[in-house]
């Protein structure tokens, strides 16, 4: 352990040391961290200066606490690439995780200006809107609403949209060749729906998805609007100069 600083923050010294060492495998995803007494005794600190560097821990992901039991150390967050299109359960299931969704509803409408105009279809022309809830590891992580085509949502609703990933059954059932997608990302806050099927508090961050996809020979397929908690997900996307 290295010797503290006093010219600076000692929360943050302890906080950088329990970081490192997070990083570098010493503390292990679940593994406990020491005590708060261990601590203060290992720095010859105060426990609210334990208990600030264990709290911006907190709320980085680094760590997550249990009353009474005391800090462990939280699993990275899970992520998918962006360069490269795929499900989710696709994604996560490369990384180890177990996806699942929950069908909160199917039902067709009338397509609104921009799902229409997304879809290159007629303003109230038949769609088919089909709302999921995700989870990973028994957690939610994202609501998916998904609107497609009538002919083909008619067919989409009775698949197993709750065990399997949309672009899964395009592809392997209906042998619908994937080709691109355009998407938009940006942050929002949970409204009171999106919170309560998230399981977090209204206001909290989280990222909305916003994706178009095409079919191989460039004609619109369907059209995705998601939101994920921004506590238990990321992108990732690699950028070349060239």
């Amino acid at each position: 352990m290295p010797a503290l600083n006093t010219a600076q923050p000692l929360h943050g010294q302890i906080r950088d040391w329990l970081r490192g060492k997070i990083l570098d495998g010493s503390y292990p995803p679940d593994s406990k961290l020491p005590s708060e007494q261990a601590l203060m005794a290992q720095f010859s600190v105060s426990r609210i200066t334990v208990r600030h560097a264990l709290g911006v821990l907190a709320q980085e992901g680094q760590v997550f606490k249990v009353a009474g039991k005391g800090c462990f150390v939280a699993k990275p967050k899970p992520a998918q690439a962006l360069a490269r299109l795929e499900g989710f359960a696709e994604a996560m299931r490369s990384q180890g995780y177990q996806a699942y969704n929950r069908v909160v509803s199917v039902q067709t409408l009338a397509a609104n200006p921009a799902v229409a105009h997304a879809l290159a279809l007629a303003e109230g022309d038949a769609v088919v809107e089909i709302r999921r809830v995700r989870y990973l590891d028994q957690q939610p992580v994202s609501v998916d609403v998904t609107y497609v085509h009538s002919p083909l949502g008619e067919r989409l609703a009775g698949a197993d949209l709750a065990g399997r990933d949309i672009f899964d059954i395009l592809e392997n059932d209906y042998q619908i060749a994937l080709g691109y997608a355009q998407l938009s990302i940006d942050a929002v806050s949970a409204d009171s729906g999106l919170a309560a099927q998230l399981d977090v508090a209204v206001g909290a961050p989280l990222i909305h998805l916003e994706r178009m996809t095409y079919r191989k020979d460039g004609q619109p397929l369907e059209l995705d609007d998601i939101h994920y908690r921004g506590d238990r997900f990321r992108y990732r996307l690699r950028i070349d100069r060239e």
